[in-house]
């Protein structure tokens, strides 16, 4: 099977927000879908370990605020990889309270709706929750975020708990060098750049300015590492991020700069040390 083939599914992107007593959260969702027009009823779907899901679970009640093409990187990061039980995600974003006492994102969003929990249904990993649509207003007539959107041209990724979420092997075509976010997942790739932050496609990552930060999860450069092969310079033995190195406890998709300190070459158990960049 091609996981992949799931992308073409078509979603937009959306905060979902609800309340537990006085605690606001929110986190972004893809799956939001109305289902029956008398009386408009829509679904979500949200993963069993997110904060928001125990939100809803208790209120009874959510908001979807549907987020613009514009919506910044940064906002996306802090609602997609950042948990509220570590941080206040609506402290310094624009938002109201609405008729359900859930908060409504009101900052890059063009739309939103209020829900009240009608039905739930367990699914495993996550509960799809149907909302009886309560109140529903358009903000504006820019264009909606779209999910092929904001993987394809905003270089977006999912979250671990997203239902949509497939791990991704990295590409090795590009202009320059490659680093991923070990926080996120995110690549910089030289050849886009960070435009959103105005770094200009062609800027190299160690040109980036020291205090640049990763555009989803807000990372230091420092939590980056490079990606590609790497040759073990006593025996041979090429380590590819890709593969990993699964009987080490190293997943696919690790990136060199991220294997353990103490990690050793399989073959001849040199150290990380004598291992270099493969050209």
């Amino acid at each position: 099977m091609d996981p992949f083939a799931l992308y073409k599914i078509s979603y937009g992107l959306y905060i979902i927000s609800s309340l537990k007593g006085e605690l606001l959260n929110g986190q972004i969702a893809n799956t939001v879908t109305q289902v029956t027009a008398e009386p408009a009823q829509v679904t979500i779907a949200l993963n069993k370990l997110n904060l928001t899901h125990e939100f809803v679970k208790e209120s009874g009640v959510f908001t979807a605020s549907i987020l613009s093409q514009n919506a910044p990187m940064s906002l996306i990061g802090t609602f997609g990889f950042k948990s509220g039980r570590d941080v206040n995600k609506f402290e310094v974003l624009e938002y109201r309270i609405g008729e359900t006492g859930a908060p409504i994102l009101l900052e890059s969003s063009v739309a939103f709706l209020e829900a009240r929990v009608v039905s739930e249904l367990d699914v495993g990993t996550h509960t799809i929750f149907v909302g009886e649509v309560i109140n529903a207003q358009k903000l504006n007539d820019h264009e909606p975020l779209t999910y092929a959107y904001y993987h394809q041209i905003k270089g977006g990724k999912s979250p671990k708990n997203a239902p949509t979420y497939i791990k991704e092997e990295e590409s090795t075509e590009s202009s320059g060098e490659k680093y991923r976010c070990k926080i996120c997942g995110y690549i910089y790739d030289p050849a886009v750049g960070d435009p959103d932050n105005g770094i200009a496609p062609g800027t190299a990552f160690s040109e980036l300015p020291d205090d640049w930060k990763c555009p989803i999860c807000n990372a230091a450069k420092s939590e980056f590492g490079q990606c590609g092969k790497y040759k073990c310079k006593i025996c041979g033995y090429v380590y590819d991020p890709k593969v990993g190195d699964p009987d080490a406890g190293v997943t696919a998709v690790t990136v060199f700069n991220n294997v353990p300190d103490d990690w050793k070459c399989p073959i001849c158990n040199a150290t990380k040390t004598e291992f270099e960049k493969e050209e």
